[in-house]
Order: C-alpha cells, then structure tokens, then sequence
C-alpha cells in the first residue's frame, strides 16, 4: 500500500497561542504554543507512528520537521479515543502557519498518513486588516 496523505478517520485539530515571554522579536523570533487534539472517528484503533511538519513565517522561509511519534509518544487510539499535546514553535516573523501529517498503522499493519490542515499563528495585533 502506498504511504500518500489522504482522507482519513482521523481528526486534528490545532489552537495556538502566542509566547510573549519565549519571544525575541528584535532578533525576528516569535513563539507560539499549540495545542493539538488528535480523534479517531474510524472503526479501528490506530497508532501514531511518524509526524511530519512545515513550520512557514510570513516571509516565506521554511522550516521541514520530521520524527518519530508525538511528545516522545507514539499514542494508540481505539475509535472513538481522543489524545491531546501541547508543544511549541519558532517563527521568524509576527505571522505564519503550520501543516503536516502524520502516519498512523492499524492493527493489521496498514500504513497511512493523515493530513493536518494548516494552522495560523499570529501575535495579536500583527494582521493589519483593510
């Protein structure tokens, strides 16, 4: 089986929150937490195995995060299971967003990975909107 994104029984979902004091704005570093819900809504327990990220600041420089698991955890979801993380990340500018993937395995070894939709993040008061 091909290991592409594709739709999937697996929900994410993001919230970020700007990190004022792990922020150094004069040197074009901007933090931001987030927290992220993971739900398997399928009819089978899957596990997170992999993870798979880009980090992009408004100016166009990206940053590729690639790894094992979550946390240093690779969680199993029965359906119906939800597990939530919180980490963090640095862009160079007051704006940008984030998207990836992750890969899941069932019980019975089929491999597949989960689109995250893109995510934004912004230090409040940085969108100047007309």
């Amino acid at each position: 089986m091909t290991e592409e994104s594709r739709p999937t029984n697996i929900a994410v979902t993001a919230v970020t929150q700007y990190l004022e004091s792990h922020s150094n704005p004069e040197k074009g570093e901007y933090a931001f937490g987030y927290a992220i819900t993971i739900r398997n809504d399928g009819p089978k327990p899957a596990q997170l195995l992999r993870r798979h990220w880009m980090v992009t600041s408004d100016n166009g420089r990206h940053q590729e995060v690639r790894g094992e698991g979550v946390v240093g955890e690779k969680p199993r979801l029965e359906p119906g299971e939800v597990f939530n993380y919180n980490s963090w990340a640095v862009l160079e500018t007051p704006t940008g967003h984030m998207e990836g993937r992750y890969m899941f395995v069932t019980d019975e070894g089929e491999r597949f990975w989960t689109p995250i939709a893109p995510f934004f993040m912004e230090v409040p008061g940085a969108r100047v909107l007309n």
